[in-house]
């Protein structure tokens, strides 16, 4: 009996110190997939808690990390259909709402061109630059196929190139 307290103690020590040295970098990953810190927050510890109730099953998957951001871009996508649901349902009983001015400049420019892209572009883009994985894993953690994955990459990076093009600023002429 005393020994099996003492491995659940050390499993709840390896959580804890699992938690402190990723979930920074969990949320910033999930902040630039999403678009907005707190939702990123808000997703990431509900995606800890999830984990804290399975933790013996993360350490035999050997991919706590992975898990973990799987789990809160679900939840985040989860968020989102209540939202449109949810909207979708005001709009039908209520007039539409006032005209709501554009962010300003002082958003960043790199998070507003991710924002404009197709959430699977986003998410691909995040997972394979960010998150520093292979394409191969990119298609694990997402459930689409390597080829798929690999046409988000390309698409969501010409997308990028597109948006973040400066207008302002002229080209030089060839001499």
């Amino acid at each position: 009996m005393k020994q099996e307290i003492r491995e659940w103690l050390l499993t709840v020590e390896e959580f804890e110190e699992f938690y402190a040295q990723t979930v920074a970098r969990l949320t910033g990953q999930l902040y630039v997939m999403l678009g907005d810190l707190h939702e990123a927050q808000d997703v990431v510890a509900e995606a800890y808690v999830k984990g804290w109730t399975r933790r013996a099953q993360l350490d035999r998957e050997g991919q706590p990390e992975a898990w973990i951001r799987t789990v809160a871009w679900r939840l985040a996508v989860s968020r989102w259909r209540f939202r449109r649901r949810s909207a979708e349902a005001w709009r039908r009983g209520t007039p539409p709402p006032a005209h709501v001015e554009a962010p300003g400049p002082e958003h960043l420019v790199l998070v507003d061109a991710l924002r404009g892209l197709p959430a699977q572009q986003r998410r691909s883009l995040t997972l394979h630059y960010l998150c520093d994985l292979t394409v191969e894993q990119v298609a694990v953690e997402t459930g689409l196929s390597a080829s798929t994955v690999k046409t988000h990459l390309v698409r969501g990076r010409a997308a990028l190139a597109d948006r973040l093009h400066d207008p302002r600023i002229e080209e030089a002429p060839d001499v």
